[in-house]
C-alpha cells in the first residue's frame, strides 16, 4: 500500500497480558529470537508514530521490552479489556485529550507499518470522528460466512453503520450467483463486504471515556466493543485498504507460521 505520511503526531500503544487461554505467556513467545511483544513494538516504531509505548500487565513484559530498548509501563492485571489498559497507559503517559493513540494488538507481529500511519491520519481527516479503524473486501463466500470474520457495513462517508459477526450486507438478490454457491469464489457483485481489522485510532478523551460508557445490548450480542462506540453516538471513521492482514498470533499453529514468515525472511 502507499506510504501515508501523518500530518498530526501520534502515540502507538501496545496493550499485553501475560494471560491466553490458547497460547499461555504469549507476548514473550520468541520469534526469530525476540520475544513476540517486542517484534510487535519493532514493527510500529517502523511507521511515523512519535513514540510506541507496551501498556503491561506483568513485570516480565516490561523487562522483556527494557532489555530490548522498547518503552513500556505496568498497569493494572485486572482490566477488563484492552481499552481501559490503554485508558490507564493515557493517564500514566499524561497524554493531552486531542492526542492521537493507534491501538496496536500485541499479537500482531506483522503488522504493517502503512497501516498505523492510514488509521492515525484518519482522525486528523475526520474531526467528527472519534476513534478509526480498518476494513479491507471480504476475500471469498467461507470468509463472509465466518462468524470469526467481523464485517462492517459504511454509511456515504465511509463512517462506520454497524459491525457484525453475521455476514452483511447480505446480498438478497446473490444468493444463486456462480460466486455464492462456490466458497472459494471472490465476491464481485459490485458492493464488496467488508472485513473489518482489530486496527484502531482514538482521541485520547475519547479512550479515557470509552471505559465509563455502558455496555450496549448489540455489543453484548454480537461480542464486538467497538459496537458500544456507536451505540452512544460516537463515530468511527474506516480506512479501506485493498492488502490482506498479516496473519496473527492467537494459537500454536498461528506462532508457528509466524515464526516460518520471519525465518524466510532472514
Amino acid at each position: 500500500m502507499a506510504t501515508v505520511h501523518s500530518s498530526a503526531p501520534f502515540t502507538v500503544l501496545i496493550p499485553s497480558r501475560m494471560a491466553s487461554s490458547r497460547l499461555p505467556g504469549k507476548p514473550l513467545a520468541d520469534i526469530g529470537g525476540l520475544p513476540m511483544v517486542v517484534r510487535v513494538a519493532q514493527r510500529a516504531q517502523q511507521s511515523n508514530a512519535q513514540r510506541v509505548v507496551v501498556a503491561a500487565d506483568d513485570a516480565r513484559i516490561l523487562d522483556a521490552c527494557k532489555q530490548h530498548g522498547v518503552q513500556a509501563v505496568l498497569t493494572s492485571a485486572n482490566h477488563p479489556s484492552g481499552s481501559d489498559r490503554l485508558a490507564e497507559a493515557c493517564e500514566r503517559l499524561g497524554l493531552s485529550g486531542d492526542d492521537i493513540v493507534v491501538n496496536v494488538q500485541g499479537d500482531e507481529p506483522l503488522v504493517a507499518p502503512g497501516l498505523i500511519d492510514a488509521v492515525a491520519q484518519l482522525l486528523t481527516d475526520r474531526p467528527e470522528a472519534s476513534m478509526g479503524t480498518v476494513a479491507h473486501p471480504v476475500a471469498n463466500l467461507e470468509s463472509l460466512l465466518n462468524p470469526n470474520v467481523v464485517k462492517v457495513v459504511l454509511d456515504a462517508k465511509g463512517l462506520a453503520a454497524y459491525f457484525s459477526r453475521a455476514p452483511i450486507p447480505w446480498g438478497r438478490e446473490h444468493v444463486n450467483a456462480s460466486w455464492w454457491k462456490n466458497p472459494n469464489a471472490t465476491t464481485t457483485t459490485g458492493f464488496a463486504p467488508l472485513h473489518h481489522m482489530g486496527l484502531y485510532s482514538y482521541r485520547a478523551s475519547f479512550l479515557q471515556t470509552f471505559p465509563t460508557l455502558a455496555q450496549a445490548p448489540t455489543e453484548q450480542i454480537e461480542a464486538l466493543e467497538q459496537l458500544r462506540a456507536l451505540w452512544h453516538g460516537y463515530r468511527i471513521a474506516v480506512h479501506i485498504t485493498q492488502s490482506h492482514p498479516g496473519a496473527g498470533v492467537d494459537t500454536p499453529e498461528d506462532l508457528l507460521r509466524v515464526r516460518q514468515i520471519f525465518a524466510s525472511q532472514v
